[in-house]
């Protein structure tokens, strides 16, 4: 008993710190950041979740030095557990003090690019004086002090905390029930047993981005950020900044010319649909979106960014390239200072809502989200428990698409913008509806048999005379012999529809999912300065129409010439049908390191 009641108490004093942490981060930085006494309540609420499993990642070794102790007590095994605490007394207070401080100069959470500064101490202080340093030494040392008290006194730790040894029928039981409480430690860790895990974007609830960094873990943000730092952000220096900028010139122009104007109204309702999955050769079982092509303006030589959900997200909403090893998604403190269509129209006076029947958490989509101005989100926990289990990702999408219908039929005064990602059309391929024997053909059948039932709806309704709907997907996938080394495999349709669709066109042009942001910005006489990796396609300034992609350490080109897919790994063109291959290959490691290096400089 006495064995539980230890454990019990270490975890719930560390999750007190953890809260602390968060009030004292909220008042040191209060200048520049007002809040009020209802925004510490809620970010200690939305912020919990993320504290609570934190907090067990340190409980793992007092759990074991626990068990170990049912049987064998001796004194090392009381030290090392002294040492333990005050081990995670100074990373604590390291943590907390750093996060506290560097807030002010980086505006986003702690995390482990700070170790870089390390490499050069000069620069790094060049910012703050002495005085400011000596004093967060002090605090540093007077708050790990503190935490280390609190831990020996609170817990107690020593042989007071393990009962004498006790027969062997009771150790066994003793034993038995700590094993048992094993799962407990991995869902918590985990999350929970939905299909996202423990992310920093769980805990994003607000428009305010300080109130979501103060909501943020820093320990947990810190020991997060090591695997982007260490794998996914990669140096690719090809060039010289001067080649480099030579070989993109005129490819990437970020001002509008004479645009063809396709659309009745510049500040219609919109509705961007990514179809999650659903490549250009599934046309054969999406008849309603292959007579949408013909009825709206057509993107027929349009080619998905990237391979993944998170990063198809990024690429189309904020214009942003993907990248062969980095989900941007995944790195709150740089999506904060991305663009995007979401907060240029909020700028314009649109409201903006978006739409998920999943975990709203996966992959950091939450703090994306919010982060770059979609105001209201609606997801899976805000449908019934019945609704909720519709599907093996949450709800599925026919009763989505009811609900984004009611959304945009519903009186507002401002115009709206809505963004909605399907995902019934995903693996594990269940859906309601069995027309087709092929399981994912059927699974695209369904989503394209909600689309239709949505936009025959919606014809029904004044609403659709000031509606533009873009419809277009996440990204693409393998089927049967089609994969990255096929250019149809990227192929994606991009279809604009909608009452405020002047007349049918097919646009031509080579283009990415990227360039939806400018295009569309242009159409609604908005500047899109900022989106340096979005083209608006139906300018004049689009002189050089070309389609980039990039997959697991490689990457796709696709201009006039042709077809090129260039392999990272063994740093050599895999597959070429392109009449002028070594200039795409070019083209492809200048995008690269310029992409790269915008990244990595994004701050």
């Amino acid at each position: 008993m006495k064995r539980a009641e230890y454990l019990l108490r270490f975890y719930l004093l560390t999750l007190l710190l953890f809260i602390a942490a968060k009030v004292l981060f909220m008042l040191c930085n209060a200048a520049g950041n007002p809040f009020k006494a209802g925004d510490v309540v809620d970010v200690i609420y939305h912020g919990i979740s993320l504290d609570l499993s934190t907090a067990l990642y340190f409980l793992i070794l007092p759990f074991l030095i626990t068990i170990i102790s049912i049987y064998w007590q001796k004194k090392p095994l009381f030290v090392l557990l002294r040492v333990y605490h005050l081990i995670i007394a100074i990373a604590f207070a390291l943590a907390f003090v750093a996060d506290t401080s560097l807030y002010g100069f980086w505006h986003f959470k702690l995390d482990a690019s700070c170790l870089q500064y390390l490499e050069t101490p000069t620069e790094a202080m060049a910012s703050v004086s002495w005085g400011y340093i000596a004093i967060r030494l002090v605090i540093f040392v007077l708050v790990a002090w503190l935490i280390f008290k609190a831990y020996q006194k609170t817990v107690r730790p020593a042989r007071t905390a393990s009962p004498p040894r006790a027969d062997y029928k009771s150790a066994l039981l003793g034993l038995l029930a700590f094993i048992l409480s094993i799962p407990v430690f991995v869902i918590g860790i985990r999350g929970g047993l939905g299909e996202s895990t423990t992310n920093i974007g769980q805990v994003y609830y607000s428009q305010n981005q300080f109130l979501n960094h103060s909501a943020v873990n820093p320990v947990f943000s810190f020991l997060a950020s090591f695997e982007k730092t260490a794998n996914n952000i990669v140096d690719y220096d090809y060039y010289s900044q001067e080649a480099c900028n030579s070989l993109l010139e005129g490819v990437y122009p970020v001002t509008s010319v004479d645009t063809d104007t396709l659309l009745t109204m510049q500040r219609p309702d919109i509705v961007i649909i990514l179809m999650e999955s659903a490549g250009d050769f599934l046309a054969d079982v999406m008849p309603r979106l292959q007579q949408l092509k013909k009825e709206g303006i057509n993107f027929s030589n349009c080619y998905g960014n990237t391979w993944r959900t998170d990063r198809g997200t990024v690429c189309t909403y904020s214009g942003y390239p993907s990248f062969p090893t980095s989900s941007v998604m995944k790195m709150p403190s740089k999506t904060q200072h991305l663009p995007s269509i979401a907060r240029t129209l909020q700028k314009a006076g649109y409201q903006t809502s978006y739409f998920y029947g999943g975990d709203i958490n996966f992959t950091n989509m939450r703090s994306y989200l919010v982060g770059t101005g979609f105001e209201q989100l609606t997801w899976m926990k805000d449908f019934s428990k019945a609704e909720q289990e519709t599907s093996e990702w949450g709800v599925r999408d026919d009763i989505m698409f009811k609900a984004v219908y009611q959304k945009l039929t519903n009186h507002h005064e401002k115009p709206q913008l809505i963004g909605f990602s399907t995902l019934s059309s995903h693996e594990p391929w269940d859906v309601p509806l069995q027309k087709i024997d092929e399981p994912i053909k059927n699974a695209f059948y369904y989503l394209d048999d909600c689309i239709g039932h949505f936009i025959d709806q919606l014809r029904q309704t004044p609403q659709w005379d000031s509606t533009l709907i873009v419809l277009l997907p996440d990204h693409s996938i393998d089927y049967g012999e089609l994969n990255e080394s096929k250019e149809a495999r990227n192929r994606i349709p991009m279809v604009w529809t909608g009452g405020v669709v002047k007349a049918p066109r097919d646009v031509r042009q080579i283009c990415n999912q990227t360039d939806l942001a400018a295009t569309l910005l242009a159409q609604l006489g908005l500047p899109h300065d900022d989106f340096r990796w979005s083209r608006d396609v139906l300018s004049k300034t689009y002189q050089y129409p070309l389609a980039v992609h990039n997959f697991n350490n490689g990457f796709t080109m696709i201009d006039s010439t042709g077809f090129m897919v260039y392999d990272l790994n063994s740093k050599q063109i895999m597959v070429n049908r392109s009449s002028d291959a070594q200039r795409l290959e070019q083209l492809g490691k200048a995008v690269l390191q310029a992409t790269t290096k915008d990244l990595k400089d994004m701050q």
